[in-house]
Formats: structure tokens, sequence, C-alpha cells
């Protein structure tokens, strides 16, 4: 099931719970009870003195005590469940009249599923040496089967004597806790936590992943360095080579933080109970991105990473998104796979990567990020901010509080339970979840599953400085992607809510660009320059490339191309054609109206009058408007007409920029139309349409008149010396290559700062 598609339960869907304390011991129910006891009368107590207080008219006293009251209620505390390990009873699997009973495997996958059998699960059910969990949830189908899985309806999973089944919605994927016992149970030593769509790549998890830890001889990892102890999360996205794109669950503060690593240090392998994959296609990323970096609803993420990048490992300190569905756990890290049941949907998975990674710790275990191990179409029907909302407002606080977390307690489950508690206690989730934990817990004693060992914690120990030769690089791939940053908590920093209003008022516009330098070298890059801000951007020049989607067209006529993009996109607000000549600087087009025509018609090199006799071009070019302005239509002649006083002249523009609105494009379509085959230039036909589509005076002429245009510039003269970013265009620049590029980043990012994440 796609974390986008998970269903939030519905409230009136209620489970029936279990007594809680029938599975603790007596001095636990005797301690819950007289609590609940004590605290009737607290309150009782604070009613009648407050009915007191207010009818004795003493608003000091009245004050003072609810005062007093909100530091009680601040300071109250989740009772700490107390369990009896040994006296766990053992859940045995049901009797041999019940399918599967006897069944038992090493390797399990473990999928939630919602409808009918995927191709992507028929694919999993024939993993050689892996067995299929499929569980189901009131959402399912009441005729699931898939041939080779074993599938546990809502009636079999309530049967299976599990204390956790009453703490799970009947309508969320977080039933798959069920799945992870029962494989528990069966058997298993590696849980593969996977989605229903998610198709492995080559059908070989061990491609990728880490399956076999028993080995005696274990690798040599990179890891990323803890030479900074303020660094506590990381984008793991970067080292495979995505640095614009983030997972969910990262503190959107840190999406700007897009440099790679300086170095890595090293740590031998054999301890990754944890192993997070990546997914091609649609990654596991939040809603944020997925809303502010699609250009349409129609169109669907491929996004790729770089499959030969090596796998790198979290040190103590250092966390990351974990999800649950492409994560293998090992069976040292099965407690670890609890799903929270109190929070939003979208971030029960991802809290639940935190706490297991904290926990970890404890043991000496590490996580370690793989490259894709999972192509995941993108398939989003819906993706809600609303149900990530556990995520934005408290994954910093989260990791912060985690990191600082420390505990005394003597086993490995105390701990779990301590620090289960504390969470509640502190907001990141419900005393629900607690009541869960402690449940969860005791079902992982039931089917014989045996506590690790505490280890010493490497946080608290002195590390060593990292030397020369400690120090190992890797510099990751730079590959296609789309660029956009988000702060944290729906408030936006400065810099980043700017960007967000450029993409909002410009997300519906068309981007029509002619290139004149090396595609070869300049269109990946103009394509993301331009990309975070348009809809869509088309690519010209004079040699089409199919590989870099780029079209032939010549700029002697490019004009006669556009029909052409305005057919394929008619839902377009506008378009906006652009030479590479020319540097868009849009931050400075807010104020423009996208219902008028733009052009440089206030621009005094870039458009002017010529007299037709003054040159044979231009007396050719004179006659071919004259016959095609004599077969116009009357309003196009009229306003055309009207705007050229004098026959003898032709108004000439650069044609490096000019914009038409929707409610034109008819308009210019049949105007190329009517110059059919004439071979009119490109910078005489444009102002000619301009001049018969409307009166310039209606034009938006205001919003490109500050353009700063150069020409006859001297020898050594670049547009280095004369770039400003005030100026809504600038004229001439000359792109030829990466380097080029890079310089004009640079000199850009004065306008928008985040630009410098794409160099």
């Amino acid at each position: 099931m796609l974390v986008q598609d998970r269903v939030m339960p519905k409230p009136a869907d209620t489970p029936r719970r279990r007594n809680f304390a029938k599975n603790l011991d007596f001095a636990t129910w005797a301690s819950e009870n007289s609590y609940k006891v004590i605290a009737a009368v607290l309150v009782i107590s604070s009613v009648a003195a407050l009915f007191f207080l207010r009818n004795s008219g003493d608003s000091a006293a009245l004050l003072c005590f609810e005062k007093s009251t909100s530091a009680k209620s601040a300071a109250s505390r989740i009772q700490y469940p107390h369990i009896s390990w040994s006296n766990v009873a053992p859940i045995r699997p049901l009797g041999p009249s019940v399918p599967y009973s006897s069944f038992r495997s090493e390797k399990w996958i473990v999928v939630s599923v919602s409808s009918p059998p995927t191709d992507a699960l028929r694919a999993l059910v024939r993993m050689k040496g892996w067995q299929l969990v499929a569980v189901g949830n009131s959402e399912t189908p009441d005729d699931w089967a898939l041939k080779g899985a074993i599938f546990l309806s809502l009636e079999q999973q309530a049967l299976l004597g599990f204390r956790s089944v009453d703490y799970l919605p009947y309508n969320s994927y977080v039933r798959k806790t069920i799945g992870y016992l029962f494989a528990i149970q069966h058997g298993a030593k590696i849980i593969f936590d996977v989605d229903d769509r998610a198709e492995v790549l080559e059908s070989d998890l061990s491609r990728s992943f880490d399956v076999d830890l028993v080995a005696q001889k274990h690798p040599v990892l990179l890891q990323y360095s803890h030479a900074d102890p303020n660094r506590t999360v990381i984008n793991p996205y970067i080292h495979f080579g995505q640095r614009s794109v983030w997972p969910r669950g990262l503190p959107l503060d840190r999406v700007g933080d897009v440099a790679h690593e300086e170095f890595y240090t090293e740590i031998f392998g054999g301890k990754q109970f944890i192993q997070q994959g990546l997914s091609n296609g649609l990654p596991d990323v939040d809603a944020v991105f997925y809303h502010t970096r699609k250009s349409s609803g129609l169109e669907s993420f491929d996004i790729r990473f770089d499959e030969d990048a090596p796998k790198v490992a979290l040190p103590q300190g250092m966390m990351a998104p974990v999800n649950s569905f492409n994560t293998l756990f090992h069976t040292q890290a099965f407690w670890g796979l609890m799903l929270p049941v109190s929070i939003s949907s979208m971030a029960s998975d991802v809290i639940r990567g935190y706490f297991a990674q904290r926990i970890l710790w404890e043991i000496g275990g590490f996580v370690t990020i793989h490259p894709p191990t999972l192509y995941r179409p993108d398939k989003a029907g819906s993706y809600h901010f609303s149900e990530e909302k556990d995520l934005h407002v408290n994954v910093n606080r989260l990791i912060n509080f985690l990191i600082e977390w420390r505990s005394s307690r003597r086993n490995l489950f105390e701990r779990i339970l301590e620090l289960s508690v504390e969470m509640a206690e502190r907001g990141f989730w419900g005393e629900e979840d607690v009541k869960m934990t402690a449940a969860w817990l005791q079902d992982l004693v039931s089917v014989g599953y045996q506590q690790p060992r505490l280890m010493a914690l490497e946080l608290d120990r002195t590390r060593a400085s990292i030397g020369h030769g400690d120090k190992k690089e890797f510099v990751p791939k730079k590959l296609p992607s789309i660029h956009l940053g988000v702060e944290e908590t729906g408030v936006v920093n400065f810099e980043i809510g700017n960007l967000i209003r450029w993409r909002k008022h410009f997300g519906n516009v068309v981007l029509i660009m002619h290139l004149s330098g090396p595609i070869d070298r300049t269109a990946l890059e103009w394509r993301l320059l331009y990309g975070r801000i348009f809809k869509t951007v088309i690519i010209l020049a004079e040699q089409g490339n199919w590989d870099l989607a780029v079209e032939k067209c010549s700029i002697t006529h490019a004009y006669k191309h556009l029909p052409k993009v305005f057919e394929r996109y008619s839902g377009a607000e506008g378009f906006l054609f652009l030479q590479d000549t020319m540097i868009l600087n849009y931050w400075n087009l807010l104020q423009a109206d996208k219902t008028k025509l733009w052009i440089t018609d206030k621009v005094k090199d870039s458009w002017f009058e010529k007299q037709i006799n003054s040159e044979e071009w231009f007396l050719k070019q004179g006659q071919m408007v004259k016959q095609v302005v004599s077969n116009f239509p009357v309003h196009f002649q009229t306003s055309y007409k009207e705007s050229m006083k004098d026959d003898d002249k032709l108004t000439f523009s650069t044609g490096e920029i000019f914009y038409v609105p929707g409610r034109f494009v008819g308009d210019f379509t049949d105007l190329v139309g009517l110059v059919g085959n004439l071979d009119i230039h490109h910078k005489i036909a444009v102002p000619m349409f301009f001049l018969s589509m409307d009166s310039p005076q209606n034009f938006d002429s205001d919003v490109l008149a500050k353009t700063v245009y150069k020409i006859n510039l001297k020898s050594n003269e670049t547009f280095m010396s004369f770039y400003t970013a005030q100026a809504p265009t600038v004229f001439p620049v000359k792109v030829q290559n990466e380097v080029d590029f890079v310089k004009l980043i640079r000199l850009m990012a004065s306008g928008d700062p985040l630009l410098m994440e794409l160099v």
C-alpha cells in the first residue's frame, strides 16, 4: 500500500479494548486503580474549591488556585506499565485445523492490503526463499486471495491471541503489526517491511540489502562523519545523487542543506540491524515536496537515485527518516517494528523509525541507507499535508529529545517502555501508544522472541579525533532533479516564502525557451533553473535532441512553432517566450499582469521602427508584411494600422522575450496561419502580431521597461560586469557550458539565494 494511499482511521470505528491491567501483575493493578481513586478525589476537591473561591469573590485567591492547577496538570505523568516478563504466558500457533499453523520460514515479507492483489505483489510472492504475509483491514475485499501468500483477514487476526490487536484501528495500514508478530511466531529472522505496489529491482533483495549478517567476515562500510556533534539528522538522498529531494520526516529546516559530505569515516559491518532502501520513481517524499515540485496533477514523478553509490551507515548521535515500505529488519531489531496508533497515518512509520533508531544504539546496532531496491510508480490520488502534521510540528523537537534521552533500566524492554512513556508525556504520541507498547512487548515475549543484550552507549564515550587517514571521500553524482525548499511547521523563512510565491504566480505559465548555445552542455541546466518556477519548460534549438527533450526549431521562424506548444498545453494561463541570450529575473515580475501582452516595446534598442526602403532585407520583409496585413480580418487590420501610422515603416523587435496570455493564444495562432509559407522573420512577425492583437497602450509595457539591454559590447566585456538582480531581464548573456552556467547562477543568487543549491 502506497504511503500516500493510507486511509485515516474512522473515529466511529473504534475497536473493542482489552482490559489493559489483566496482563499485568496484581501490584500494578492495585497501583493503577488507587491512582484513579486518588485522581477522582482530587477532581472533586478541585471543583469544590473552585466553586468556593468563585463565590467568595477573592480574585487573587482564584488566580493563585488556577495557576497551581495548571502547574499540576503540566507536571502530570503517565504511569509506567510494570510487567513481570517471566510471567508472560506464551501464545501458541493455532491448531492444525487452521491453515499455515505449522508453517515456518526465516525470511518474511509483510504488506498491508486494501485493494485486490497487484502485479507487484505477485512478483513478491515469486521471490525465492521469501514468504509473503498480507494483512487485511476493513477496506480489504472479502475475497482477497493470492496464491503463495498468507492472508490474514480481520477475523483471522482476532483469533491469533495477540494483545496488540485491541489497539489497532480497523481501517489502517498499522495493522501490519499483526503481520510482524505472525512472522516472528513462525520463525522469522529477517522481515522486509514493504508496500504492496513496490516493484523489487531485479526481484532480488540481496542485490542491495545485507540479508546475511551471520558471516564471520564483515565488510567495512562508509559511515557519516561524527565530526560535527551538532548535526543530528541527515538527508540520505544527497549521498545517492538527489540533492534537492528530501525524505518524508526530514525536518524542513534541513531541506536547504544540499552540500555533499566533505568526508566519511568507516565502520565494520555486521550490526546494521535496520536497513533503509531507497525507491526510484516516487521516493518517500512528504506532501510539501509532492505539491510544490509537481508541475501538474497529470504528471508523474520518475526520480532516480545512483544505484552505484555505496551503502552508508549512521553513527550514534545521527539519524535519518526510516519508513515502512522499503525497510529490512533483522531479528535483533524486531522490537522496533511496532507502528504507533495515536498519531496521523503519514507520521506513524517515521516516528517509529526515529524511536527505533534511538533504541538501536542501546544494543550497539546502527542503521544503514542502501541504494535503490525498489521502483514505486507515482499513483498518488491525494497527498494531504494535514496527515503529516505530527511530523512537521514535532520532528525537530523529537530528534533533539531522543539524542539527549538516557535510561538506566536493567533490560532492553524496560528501556523501550520508559522511552514510550516519556514520549507520551512530551506529546510525541499518546497514552494509547504506551499501552500499545506494553502489549506489543508482551506479545513478542509470548511468541518466543528473546531480548537482545544491552551494550554501553558509544554516544557517551569520548570519541577519538578523526585523522587524515580516517577520512574517506565519496562525491555523489548530480542526477537530474527538480528544485525547491521549504521550512518546518508551515512557517516559511523569507527566501523559501519568496520561492513559493514565485512558483504560485508562474506555476501555470509555460516557458518556451530557444537555445543558441550547445544543447548538450546547457539544455539540462536551463531546465533546472527555470523549471523551479514554471509549470512546464519547453526547450527549442536549431538542432533537436530526443534524449534531452529538445525540439527542433529555427529562431528565424520560431513564432511558427508556438501554436504547436499552445495546443499541447491548452490549459495554461499563458506562454512566455525567452531566448538564452536574455536572463529572466522572475522575482521582479510578480506585479506583471498575466492577462495582458508583454514585450520590450519600451526598451529603445529592442523595439524600434525602421524605414522599409532603408535596406534590401527590410524592403522584402515590408512587402510581405503589406501582403499579409491586406488579408487580415478587420479587427487585426484595424488594430495594426492604428498603431502603424506610416505605411512605409516596419516595427522591428529583437524578440528575446514576449508573453502571450491565454486569451490571446487563439489570435496568435490565427495570425501564424495568415502568414502561411511567407518568409517573414521572427523579429518582424512578432511585433506585427502584437500590434494586430491589441493596442500598445493595453500592453503591460512597464513589466519589462527597466530591462538592462546592452549592445556593442567591448571585446573584454561580459554579462558579469553589468548584470543586476534589480532588473526584470538582462541582455546579452552568453552561456556555453556548465562553467558559464555556474557563474550565472552565483550572480542570480543575489535575487534568489536558494539557487545556490544548483551549483
